[in-house]
C-alpha cells in the first residue's frame, strides 16, 4: 500500500480507482464494511482501491480541544487500511486552502482531476465545500457527466446496534474494552515509542516505560491494568497510566508503564498497549509519599484482576468474534526504553 500526502504528489499511475473518503477513525468494522463494498467493486472494474483521509481531522480544525479524542493516530490508522485491503491511501492536509473549495471545486480537483475516480462509495447524508452544498445528490449528478458512479455506505450493526466511532469513544470511556473490541474487530491499543523521561518510578522501585501521546483530547485518562506486546512477541500484563501525570507535573499526555516481573532495557523500542480494565480515574495527590501508597494499590488491584481474570475473558483474546448484519437502509458518511516515570 502506498501513502500519498497531498495532491502535489499524485501521478498518473494514481488514477483510475474506487474511492471512499472520511476520518476512518478506528478502522472499526462499520468501516470495514465500506471497504468491502470498495473492493468488490475494485475488483469487478480491475482496479485499485483508493482511500481519501484528512490530517488534522476536519473537526480537530475547526473544534480543537473540543474534538472528540481520536481511536487511532495517522500510523496506526494507515496501517489498519493497508491490513483491510486498501491500495492508496490519500492523506489531504486539511487546512485553510482545502476548506475553502467549494464542493464543485473538491469534486473537480481531487476526483476529478486529481484522482480519476471511477467509482465513490460515500454516505447518502455526507457533506462537503465550504458552503456544505456538496451532497450526495450532487455527487451523483456530477459523476453521470465525470464518469464515475456513486454508491451509499451500508450500515453495520452489532446487537442491533450501529457500529460508529462514537461508539466505540463511549465504550472505551466507561471501560467496556470487550464490546469496544467487538466493534473495533480487535482489541484497542496504543502503541509508540518508549522515551527517557523523569525517572520517578525507579526510586521507588516501580521503573516505568513512557510513551508520549499526541497533544489531542484522549480516548482513555486514568489508571489502568493492562497487557503489553514486547518487541520479541511477548505479552506481559502491568499497570499504566494515562494522561498528564498530575501530581508529578507533564508538558503533554504520557502513556507511562510499569511491566509486572520485568527488567530489561525497551528505550527506544516500540510497545504496543492493551488496556484491559479501568482501575480509577487520575488524581492530584497532595505530595508525592500518597502517591506511592497510591502506586502499590494499584498494583495489587491490577494483579487481583489478572489472577481473578481467565485468558479468554482478557480483551486481547484471539478468540473469534461476533459477526454483525450489514444492511443497505441508512448511512453515516464518512510508546521505547524500559524507563521510569
Amino acid at each position: 500500500m502506498q501513502v500519498i500526502r497531498g495532491l502535489h504528489n499524485l501521478r498518473d499511475a494514481h488514477r483510475g480507482c474506487v474511492a471512499t473518503i472520511g476520518n476512518f477513525d478506528g478502522v472499526h468494522r462499520g468501516h470495514q464494511a465500506i471497504l468491502d463494498q470498495c473492493r468488490e467493486q475494485a475488483t469487478a472494474l480491475q482496479l485499485p482501491v483508493t482511500v481519501v483521509v484528512f490530517e488534522p481531522q476536519p473537526r480537530e480544525f475547526f473544534a480543537g480541544d473540543q474534538a472528540p479524542p481520536r481511536l487511532t493516530r495517522l500510523r496506526e490508522k494507515v496501517r489498519l487500511l493497508g491490513e483491510s485491503g486498501v491500495d492508496y491511501v490519500l492523506c489531504l492536509p486539511f487546512n485553510d486552502a482545502l476548506r475553502s473549495l467549494t464542493a464543485q471545486e473538491f469534486i473537480e480537483r481531487v476526483l476529478v482531476e486529481g484522482l480519476g475516480v471511477r467509482h465513490l462509495v460515500v454516505g447518502d447524508d455526507f457533506r462537503f465545500g465550504c458552503d456544505r452544498r456538496g451532497d450526495f445528490h450532487l455527487l451523483t449528478e456530477v459523476g453521470e457527466v465525470s464518469g464515475f458512479s456513486v454508491e451509499h455506505t451500508r450500515t453495520f450493526a452489532l446487537d442491533d446496534e450501529r457500529v460508529s466511532s462514537t461508539r466505540v469513544r463511549t465504550l472505551l470511556a466507561s471501560g467496556n474494552f470487550a464490546q469496544a473490541a467487538r466493534m473495533l474487530g480487535r482489541p484497542y491499543r496504543l502503541a509508540g515509542r518508549v522515551v527517557a523521561d523523569q525517572k520517578l518510578g525507579r526510586t521507588i522501585g516501580v521503573p516505568t516505560a513512557n510513551l508520549p501521546l499526541l497533544p489531542l483530547p484522549l480516548a482513555l485518562r486514568g489508571v489502568y491494568a493492562v497487557v503489553s506486546e514486547l518487541p520479541d512477541g511477548r505479552r506481559l500484563p502491568g499497570v499504566a497510566n494515562i494522561g498528564w501525570r498530575p501530581t508529578v507535573g507533564s508538558a503533554r499526555p504520557v502513556l507511562e508503564v510499569h511491566l509486572f516481573d520485568y527488567d530489561g532495557n525497551l528505550y527506544g523500542e516500540r510497545l504496543t498497549v492493551f488496556p484491559c480494565a479501568k482501575l480509577r480515574g487520575e488524581v492530584k495527590f497532595d505530595d508525592f509519599e500518597a502517591l506511592k501508597h497510591q502506586i502499590a494499590a494499584d498494583q495489587v488491584r491490577a494483579r487481583g484482576y489478572f489472577a481473578a481474570s481467565a485468558a479468554d475473558d482478557l480483551p486481547l483474546a484471539s478468540a473469534p468474534l461476533a459477526r454483525g448484519a450489514v444492511t443497505s437502509d441508512s448511512s453515516a458518511g464518512a510508546p521505547a526504553d524500559h524507563d521510569d516515570g
